[in-house]
């Protein structure tokens, strides 16, 4: 079969094999990811020897050490991948939950039930664990998923995605329900994403020129978001130890997440007490700081900020500042340059707080908090698939019940419409 033919049958089995994944009951699910978790402890061996196989092509393509360390498996990271799959296991199921219901004045009672999505396809890079992660989240959502990993893992992923598929035999489960691509070429992901009568919904995950290329080319809707360009904004009325102490965090902790901090805006009415405070902190702790005029006259060291730095996403321990003459440009600033990820205001104003959590537009607003609490498990939805910038159907974090769609149900007793 030529890469095409098989593409399309890994779909066309994925879409049969959702709808035996919508019947199944919650406690065959959880059962499911408890079997699974323990089959991957049980064969770490094998995946162990498989994965040394990706760490030595990857030596002889040159990857960055630090790609090779986010593709290694070894005892501990496998009780890992085990551990997220018991914990998926442990978090309430959505499918069937009815959301609101309503009585009409002709007695009809209308509701709204959580069902799944259907056949959801990733498309991801690097880190095998993300074969386990991401197909378990489908799977206790009801739904069925096909998987494209990232050429650089292809055995690991192979091999965790034989094992998983196993437990779905022994279970009587199909075992299209759980799919991975089995090639590398670029071509498997663009008949991919030409599947949109066997596929609901692409998430990509990986990087910007990533997720471009599947938009660019999808006939399916795409769950996406490009990068994370995240503001913090020192009101009047901060208190300088939460902010400095939020900051730090927020563009330090991890530098080279998408939930970092990028962008610094500073109240013009605090500027002269607190710049010089924050600029110690930040260069101490090796933060290169690139500022406008007038954060700069308060920062002598600062480099001067272009237009692109606004817009930039550094993933370093680079930060954009300025300084701003209200919330209102505070605001403005953020709603023309932001990515629709993370921003977070320090203040002791409740109407000021008010304000920015109703006007920001982006899909996590944040009071007197790190940015870096954008994050599925942090936000208490236990796992997550993805962090959505677009609004349509999910917007921000999105854990078990941004894979589920609702549906009207109505209850009548004989009601015809007249």
């Amino acid at each position: 079969m030529s890469i095409t033919e098989q593409v399309v049958k890994i779909a066309q089995d994925a879409r049969q094999a959702s709808l035996a994944m919508a019947r199944l009951s919650t406690t065959t699910k959880n059962d499911m990811l408890l079997k699974m978790a323990a089959a991957l402890e049980k064969a770490s061996a094998e995946l162990i020897v498989e994965n040394s196989k990706d760490l030595a092509a990857g030596e002889l393509k040159g990857l960055s050490t630090a790609m090779l360390d986010r593709l290694m498996l070894d005892e501990g990271r496998i009780r890992g991948i085990a551990a997220a799959l018991r914990e998926i296991a442990t978090l309430p199921d959505p499918v069937g939950e009815v959301t609101k219901m309503w009585k009409r004045p002709n007695e009809l009672m209308v509701g709204k039930m959580r069902i799944p999505l259907g056949t959801i396809g990733i498309i991801y890079e690097s880190r095998p664990n993300v074969t386990a992660d991401a197909a378990a989240i489908c799977l206790k959502a009801g739904n069925a998923v096909v998987l494209r990993g990232g050429s650089e893992a292809i055995n690991s992923n192979l091999a965790i995605a034989t094992i998983l598929r196993g437990v779905l035999k022994e279970m009587g489960i199909p075992q299209a329900a759980l799919s991975l691509i089995p090639f590398t070429e670029r071509e498997g992901v663009l008949e991919m994403l030409k599947q949109e009568e066997s596929i609901d919904l692409i998430i990509p995950r990986g990087g910007e020129s990533l997720i471009r290329f599947v938009v660019e080319n999808s006939r399916i809707p795409v769950i996406k978001h490009y990068k994370g360009v995240c503001h913090i904004f020192v009101d009047q009325s901060a208190d300088f130890d939460k902010a400095e102490q939020i900051i730090v965090n927020s563009k330090t902790q991890r530098p080279g997440v998408c939930n970092s901090l990028e962008t610094l805006l500073i109240h013009r009415d605090v500027a002269a007490e607190f710049i010089p405070r924050i600029a110690a902190t930040l260069a101490a702790l090796g933060v290169e700081l690139r500022g406008d005029p007038t954060f700069c006259s308060y920062v002598p060291t600062a480099t001067a900020a272009t237009e692109e730095d606004w817009y930039a996403e550094y993933l370093e321990l680079i930060l954009a500042c300025r300084v701003v003459d209200d919330i209102d440009a505070a605001i403005a600033h953020i709603n023309r340059y932001c990515s629709l990820h993370t921003e977070s205001i320090i203040t002791s104003d409740y109407s000021r707080a008010q304000r920015f959590i109703r006007e920001v537009n982006s899909s996590c607003v944040m009071v007197n908090a790190s940015t870096r609490f954008a994050d599925g498990g942090q936000l208490g939805l236990g796992a997550e698939i993805g962090i959505s910038t677009t609004k349509l159907h999910s917007f921000g974090p999105m854990g078990l019940e941004d894979l589920t769609t609702t549906k009207f149900i109505v209850y009548g007793d004989g009601q015809i419409r007249e």
